[in-house]
């Protein structure tokens, strides 16, 4: 007996309302089985800031546009997460680690400046780039998915006047710092 004569004996041994949904319920289970795998990408993981990092991560985040190059941001978990709606959608972290990529002097000579800040940028694994700043108080990430942008560092400009506004460079003083202590003196 051939697989297939056994495999119709089977079904014509099963009631005919069950014979009839098989085919509609293995469909509806296949269907199921690809919505499921095509839903909401997972949330980005949730920096933990130093306390040093945490002022100006928290100034960072207030400080974020609710709209970037036309996308609206979406809510978040987490304070140091801002993540637009930019199919695929582009991801900004403050607080996070220091990446190992950094280890090395030729890491910070060839990250380039936009804005008056220093960016690492290396690829995301994935065909997207994700770009961290360089000597500042606080290491700020952009990940940026390929397919979001016409060019994958669209939005580096604008979250970099975000940085250069809210996340001094290491060993500067805060610009409301410095007249805080100017006005202390006796």
């Amino acid at each position: 007996m051939t697989r297939d004569a056994g495999a119709q004996r089977i079904l014509k041994a099963l009631p005919a309302p069950v014979r009839w949904l098989a085919a509609p319920a293995v469909l509806l289970g296949c269907v199921v089985l690809l919505v499921g795998s095509w839903g909401a990408p997972p949330a980005p993981e949730a920096p933990a800031p130093t306390a040093k990092e945490l002022p100006y991560c928290e100034a960072f985040a207030r400080a974020l546009p609710q709209t970037l190059l036309g996308h609206a941001r979406k809510p978040s978990a987490s304070p140091f997460v801002a993540v637009w709606d930019s199919s695929p959608r582009t991801v900004v972290r403050c607080g996070v680690p220091r990446p190992d990529a950094l280890d090395g002097p030729a890491a910070v000579r060839d990250a380039p400046e936009v804005n008056d800040v220093q960016w690492f940028d290396e690829p995301d694994g994935d065909g997207g780039y994700r770009f961290t700043t360089v000597l500042r108080e606080a290491y700020v990430e952009v990940t940026v998915p390929a397919g979001a942008y016409p060019n994958y560092a669209d939005p580096v400009p604008s979250i970099s006047d975000v940085v250069k506004a809210t996340v001094p460079v290491w060993g500067e003083q805060p610009a409301g710092a410095a007249t805080a202590t100017a006005s202390a003196a006796p």
